[in-house]
């Protein structure tokens, strides 16, 4: 009898686990209102996905940039299409309803754990690519013995593992929370803090959790990342040719412009206090780099590379009728 018992809770807890579905808060009750950010939405993603497909298949056909700046950029176009692609196409569907998209609580946790694996891995890339521009600007002469393409798969490699176990581990550790009933998620995606203020069980173990994952991904990294510019700026200022100067500036300016757009909106949201968040700032911020940042990478690098922009431009022509 007891294990019977205890079969028949098990199967209760399941299914009634199968029954909750979260929806997510609408932007506005105006339907026009709702149209006119699902089109400016649309938008931005369709340029995401553009602009990051277009900058992967130019270094790709290009062998001129076959270098491990372009390689890792290549990396991070493709993480950005990525990363788009696990938040707007839901998003989208449910500004366009007009009525409350339902996700299921896999569902919900399969869009969170890609959402922070990506994430990650964007964030710990970009470190890399300042310690590239490290080892290029401040040892040149052996920037290709130090920058192997065996370390620059490792390094890439590196950050995908990195982003896949903080995400597992996190997200595993939300989804054995206990949610009572379906209710509605305070953001347009499955976004950590807002689904943890569903479950019906103390979180604090589960908001520290998250503000070290936050640590280990944002201010770690963005401390490294500050570390190699402060040793970049002092090489470029010793170097005599105006031209010159101009050139390592160029090649860093872009990467720090998207550092900045990255780093500062996810700092907003993971690093302060869990009691202090509010569903509309995060709104608000989870725009930016969910949909804005994804959009400005590629217009950044292609406006602030002459490379990449010849390339671009040569690929441009090739394709258009003469």
């Amino acid at each position: 009898m007891p294990l019977a018992g205890l079969i028949h809770r098990i199967m209760e807890e399941a299914n009634q686990t199968e029954m909750i579905h979260f929806h997510f808060r609408p932007f506005s009750k105006l339907p026009e209102v709702q149209m006119l950010i699902f089109v400016t939405f649309l938008i931005m993603y369709l340029v995401s996905i553009s602009g990051n497909s277009s900058i992967a298949l130019i270094i790709w056909i290009y062998r001129s940039l076959h270098t491990p700046m372009y390689f890792f950029l290549a990396s991070l176009a493709v993480l950005e299409i990525c990363y788009s692609s696990t938040i707007a196409p839901l998003t989208l569907a449910s500004i366009l309803s007009m009525e409350k998209t339902l996700i299921s609580l896999p569902g919900c946790g399969a869009q969170m754990f890609f959402f922070i694996f990506l994430g990650s891995a964007d964030c710990v890339l970009l470190a890399i690519m300042a310690y590239d521009r490290f080892v290029a600007i401040c040892h040149p002469l052996h920037y290709t013995l130090m920058m192997s393409w065996r370390l620059c798969a490792r390094l890439a490699l590196g950050s995908l593992a990195l982003g896949f176990i903080l995400a597992m581990q996190l997200t595993v550790l939300i989804f054995r929370l206990p949610f009572c009933s379906s209710k509605e998620v305070g953001m347009f995606y499955c976004d950590v803090l807002p689904v943890m203020r569903l479950a019906c069980a103390d979180t604090r173990v589960h908001e520290a959790t998250l503000f070290v994952v936050g640590v280990t991904v944002l201010t770690i990294p963005f401390l490294l990342i500050a570390l190699s510019y402060v040793f970049i700026v002092a090489a470029i200022l010793k170097i005599r040719s105006a031209e010159g100067r101009h050139k390592a500036f160029s090649t860093c300016s872009s990467h720090l412009t998207v550092v900045l757009l990255q780093y500062g909106g996810g700092s907003l949201i993971y690093l302060c206090p869990s009691s202090s968040y509010s569903p509309e700032r995060g709104q608000v911020v989870s725009v930016v780099y969910t949909f804005i940042t994804p959009m400005l990478n590629p217009l950044i690098y292609s406006l602030r590379n002459r490379e990449l922009k010849d390339a671009l431009k040569r690929a441009t022509m090739r394709f258009l009728p003469s």
